[in-house]
């Protein structure tokens, strides 16, 4: 029995009981003095009003999915949601809506709308990891491949219900609750006002997770979204569906070199119509020849056959409501694709369920094979980690980019991967250090390619946050007076930065 510290179920010796929740999948570890797993919204409030009255820290986490750091405690009180894993509703009208708590995983939520809506609605994001929770998705605004035509989570937050760290709560609604240019007011639930100002720096007009959201009278939901828990604790959250297009279909065509991908890329581009609720082009990824070798090396490569000899590979899904959507797009892209030197005897064309399933493991093979090859060389070098980028640009510099990366690499001569969502100009670099010299060259190479992402205009983090391991590069993107505007905005919410302290800046 773990020997409680109070009422309130918090627990001493994190490291002797629960060392895995000292760390994340960003292989960094840190340490905590304590640890609660709250089952109800009292519990969270007396854990948050304890640690208020103590000035302790908090580090609030969910299933650990994230890779920057940002649920890794340092020091203090570890809050973890991953216990709170109700469907709390089902709205059908006008619009469905579901309300849940923060530690339903992804495939828990999909599962849920099936069986109490049916499958003609959906959940759009679509990040890898389908263990991720959806307060950890909220967190970091996650999104993946579908977010070419859905974009992320942001867009699916219809209302939250947020916890400060004084225990006070906050019911955000999309529509009701509003910045007037860049200044706010939010009257909590017991009557406690809270007014600021929002951040002056300018968004990037792309896919993005750097950073607190701030722009002209914006929603004010869209504040606590990809604030990596460092404002209060979501403790509901009212996800928006889509109606889930009955035509859907994958296309992964291999292709004799990148110049060949990228000409696939800027015709897909020109064809599609990014709109959410339309007919179109739903994902556009790459994998280098790198990525290709990788998988066909790993236990799965033989599985999935992937063809021989030097190349790269493009994904395609698409997704229509129309009964000749697939014929049509299938012809179109075969005749594009055999253009730019794709062999249409080695493609692969998914319009089942299962079949589609299989296109994913190919995805999520990559990644994997990536994290078994570091687990290897740790065995003999345990400071040893991936080096995986999270930078996007805007679209004219796609190109570009991608002549920066092999530009790096081929100077340094380091081990790496290169796949991802290009359709949104968002490529990870997956560097596979050898030696600790290695990875310190990496690591410096990663910082030099952010400084050059932001001058073109780009963002250091498309997807997967700042955590606590990219504080440097969000210093880049928005210089110290952006900083200190956010230092400001969090102050307005938690006074003594209790909440997740070293998330997106130190102190």
């Amino acid at each position: 029995m773990v020997p409680a510290m109070d009422q309130a179920g918090i627990h001493y010796r994190v490291e002797d009981d629960f060392p895995d929740y000292l760390r994340d999948e960003s292989r960094q570890t840190g340490w905590a003095d304590s640890i609660s797993f709250p089952l109800s919204t009292d519990e969270i409030r007396d854990h948050l009003r304890y640690a208020e009255a103590r000035r302790e820290l908090v580090t609030l986490q969910g299933a650990r999915t994230g890779i920057t750091a940002g649920a890794v405690p340092e020091g203090g009180h570890v809050l973890n949601l991953s216990r709170m894993k109700r469907l709390l509703s089902v709205k059908k009208e006008p619009l469905p809506t579901v309300v849940v708590q923060p530690g339903l995983s992804l495939a828990e939520i999909r599962t849920a709308i099936r069986e109490e809506i049916g499958s003609k609605w959906f959940f759009p994001p679509d990040p890898t990891e389908t263990s991720a929770s959806i307060g950890g998705m909220i967190a970091c605004n996650a999104s993946g491949a579908r977010s070419f035509l859905y974009g992320a989570v942001r867009a699916y937050i219809h209302s939250l219900r947020v916890m400060l760290i004084d225990g006070s709560t906050l019911l955000i609604r999309r529509q009701a609750n509003r910045a007037s240019n860049r200044s706010f007011e939010i009257t909590a639930e017991c009557g406690r006002r809270i007014a600021g100002a929002l951040p002056s720096y300018r968004l990037p007009s792309m896919k993005n997770a750097s950073g607190y959201f701030a722009q002209d009278e914006m929603d004010l939901v869209d504040l606590f979204v990809g604030s990596e828990g460092t404002l209060g604790v979501v403790f509901e959250a009212e996800l928006s569906l889509r109606p889930n297009p009955p035509v859907q279909f994958g296309l992964l065509a291999f292709l004799p070199d990148e110049n060949g991908a990228l000409a696939v890329v800027r015709r897909a581009r020109a064809m599609a119509r990014i709109k959410p609720e339309t007919e179109g082009l739903a994902a556009l990824e790459f994998f280098d020849e790198r990525s290709l070798a990788l998988v066909r090396n790993e236990p799965a490569g033989t599985e999935l056959r992937l063809p021989e000899g030097p190349g790269v590979a493009v994904y395609l899904e698409y997704h229509g409501h129309q009964e000749n959507f697939l014929e049509d797009r299938v012809a179109s892209l075969s005749q594009h694709l055999e253009k730019c030197g794709a062999d249409p005897e080695t493609a692969w064309l998914a319009t089942s369920e299962k079949e589609m399933e299989r296109l994913k493991a190919f995805r999520h093979a990559i990644p994997e094979a990536v994290n078994r090859t570091i687990g290897e060389r740790k065995k003999t070098n345990p400071g040893l980690t991936k080096l995986g980028t999270d930078l996007a640009v805007p679209d004219d510099r796609l190109d570009d980019v991608v002549r920066l990366y092999r530009e790096g690499l081929d100077r340094l001569g380091l081990e790496h991967v290169i796949f991802g969502h290009i359709g949104n100009n968002h490529l990870h670099v997956n560097i596979i250090p050898r030696s600790t010299d290695e990875y310190e060259k990496g690591r410096q190479l990663y910082r030099e390619w952010g400084r050059a992402v932001v001058r073109m205009g780009g963002t250091v983090s498309a997807e997967h946050g700042i955590g606590k391991l990219k504080r440097e590069m969000l210093m880049e993107m928005y210089g110290p007076e952006g900083i200190e505007e956010m230092k400001r905005l969090k102050a307005c919410f938690d006074p003594d930065s209790l909440l997740n302290r070293g998330n997106l800046f130190s102190y």
